[in-house]
């Protein structure tokens, strides 16, 4: 081994290893890498930044700013609308689900579709019952199965392709990969939802009862103001400031037998008014004894006495995306600037029990909020919360969704008739979104996955560093070795079960950056067609369903379903075994050596 190939090797050991540990981004970890090969004079300087360039990197920032353009046109709105007629049918819920995910990767970057299907998901688990983790899993692993079977259906064909380029002086086309890709996601999809999710552990897996998550009268109650009170003339923040260490909230005001919901805080307490306060029990029990307030017993407190006309009681999700998610209700400004109270919060089907002050929401959670209609409107639009109800789910926009669509199809036809390279196309289809309105000036910036744009152009030079030194060929001749000359279709499976096993723990788009020059290495040592093993590697690098730091879908669904690190094997593997035994006699068939 020569001392560029050892240079090469140590810097990739070490970057895959970081990648591995996961305590610095892999965006960080695979610019580090590049300014190591050339501060070691492996990499010439002017191929160092040559990766941003590249036209892989601009077609994965064109699909990103497109799966950001359906989602503003309504794509969601439509979804829960087909879904709708399947309200306490679970099974084929999942199987819908599924498949939608699934077609919806395939025009869209996958995390996309899981993000825009994610609450929807949850939206059907909390309604009819049954536990999120039974969804999610599967939902996770159909967004990946849908990318295998377009070239923009995930980064890893785009990757390929241009690899496919280089080599053969051609791209994949459009649909190049539904052949193999299609069958392997119907396999695979079939294997999840009628078969896989029974492999999650059943502790994951228990039902949850809609009715009694939120029962408001464990921790809503009503405390009457005496005519001697000495809380007569202060305000309502003033009486909740009687309790420093424990949550209380005034939500109500019961005054001359007509009933005051979400009163502001400058509201002042009169004689003889009922207030209706939000808290746990120790809370409640600590504003009683800091006052002179009586408890209003045998007083039972429902969900409609929290809500008229005017003001409205409303279970939300948090998506995927929102800006108060890792905040408290405090940072989140639900009250000073919404004027919203929030009454409870669940997840995993159940209700957290700790004050609500000390809680940092996350994706999926499920808040009870109450307040003006209005105000609670523009939470759930400023903030991208989801209704948990049906009916208070925005109006789509069949016209700008038709739109949207269109100019997607005309990108994806320029592609096929070979009119314009898909990087040209897709750029050209998001600059016609931003200028008819569909996106907003500055959002295609905000839709970027930026470190994956980074870590595509840092590592696309370090892929080629490994080439010009001869690592590529050292390799070729490990997995040659590894075979034992058992023949090029024993060398496909290697190449693909290997490359699923390091997209495990390493991101997909460096997956492909780097076995795909090994497959280049491979067809040219066995004298065999380059497509088949450059398809084992797309295969291999978008099907990482070990862990959830395989893909960022796979950890999307983490908390949301309440998984645990060992939970995605239990399910990933046997998909994995299945996913080869399909994929490698269709890539025989379609593709052979």
């Amino acid at each position: 081994m020569s001392a560029d190939q050892t240079i090469v090797f140590a810097v990739l050991a070490a970057t895959l290893a970081m990648f591995v540990w996961g305590r610095w981004r892999y965006d960080l970890v695979a610019i580090l890498a590049l300014l190591a090969l050339l501060a070691t004079g492996v990499l010439p300087f002017e191929q160092a930044f040559q990766g941003f360039s590249h036209p892989a990197v601009i077609t994965v920032a064109a699909v990103l700013v497109l799966s950001r353009a359906l989602q503003n046109a309504g794509l969601v709105d439509l979804v829960v609308r087909v879904l709708t007629p399947l309200k306490g049918k679970m099974a084929l819920q999942l199987v819908a689900q599924t498949v939608i995910v699934a077609v919806l990767s395939a025009f869209m970057n996958n995390v996309g579709a899981l993000a825009l299907m994610l609450p929807v998901a949850l939206r059907q688990a909390y309604r009819d019952g049954y536990a999120p983790a039974i969804s999610l899993m599967p939902l996770a692993f159909g967004s990946l199965l849908g990318g295998l079977t377009t070239l923009i259906g995930t980064p890893p064909n785009i990757i390929v392709s241009t690899f496919r380029v280089r080599e053969l002086g051609e791209p994949y086309g459009m649909f190049a990969f539904a052949p193999v890709g299609g069958v392997v996601a119907l396999a695979g999809i079939a294997f999840v939802t009628l078969v896989g999710w029974r492999l999650i552990p059943k502790d994951r897996r228990g039902s949850v009862d809609p009715e009694h998550v939120f029962d408001v009268a464990d921790y809503v109650t009503e405390v009457r103001v005496a005519t001697d009170s000495a809380l007569v003339g202060n305000s309502l923040t003033e009486v909740e400031a009687l309790v420093d260490d424990e949550e209380v909230m005034v939500i109500g005001i019961v005054r001359d037998e007509a009933r005051r919901l979400a009163p502001r805080g400058y509201e002042r307490v009169q004689a003889g008014d009922v207030l209706v306060v939000e808290g746990e029990t120790s809370g409640i029990k600590a504003l009683l004894a800091a006052s002179d307030l009586t408890l209003e017993e045998d007083k039972a407190i429902s969900r409609a006495d929290l809500g008229n006309d005017e003001v409205t009681v409303q279970e939300v999700i948090v998506a995927p995306g929102s800006s108060i998610e890792g905040r408290s209700p405090r940072t989140a400004q639900l009250r000073t600037r919404y004027r919203v109270n929030l009454l409870a919060v669940a997840r995993h089907g159940k209700r957290i029990e700790r004050r609500l002050a000390d809680v940092r929401f996350q994706t999926g959670d499920v808040l009870l909020l109450q307040g003006p209609s209005e105000r609670v409107g523009e939470l759930t639009r400023d903030q991208r919360l989801l209704p948990l109800a049906e009916r208070d789910v925005g109006v789509a926009k069949p016209q700008r969704l038709l739109l949207t669509g269109s100019l997607m199809a005309g990108a994806i036809a320029a592609v096929m008739t070979g009119l314009a390279p898909a990087h040209v196309a897709f750029v050209a289809a998001a600059a016609a979104l931003v200028l008819i309105g569909v996106l907003g000036r500055d959002e295609p910036y905000r839709a970027i996955d930026w470190p994956v744009i980074v870590l595509l152009a840092a590592l696309i030079p370090v892929g080629t560093a490994l080439e010009l030194t001869g690592g590529t060929a050292l390799l070729a001749d490990g997995v040659l070795a590894l075979t034992g000359g058992l023949g090029p279709v024993w060398v496909l499976v290697t190449l693909m079960v290997v490359t699923m096993l390091l997209s495990d723990v390493v991101n997909n788009n460096a997956t492909a950056v780097l076995m795909a020059p090994l497959a280049i290495d491979l067809a040219q040592r066995l004298d065999v067609a380059l497509d088949p093993l450059l398809m084992a590697v797309a295969i291999g690098a978008s099907c990482a369903f070990l862990t959830p730091i395989g893909h960022q879908s796979n950890t999307l669904v983490l908390k949301p379903g309440g998984y645990r690190f060992g939970d995605y094997w239990r399910l990933g593997l046997p998909l994995e075994v299945v996913i080869v035994l399909v994929s490698v006699p269709m890539i025989l068939l379609v593709w052979p050596l």
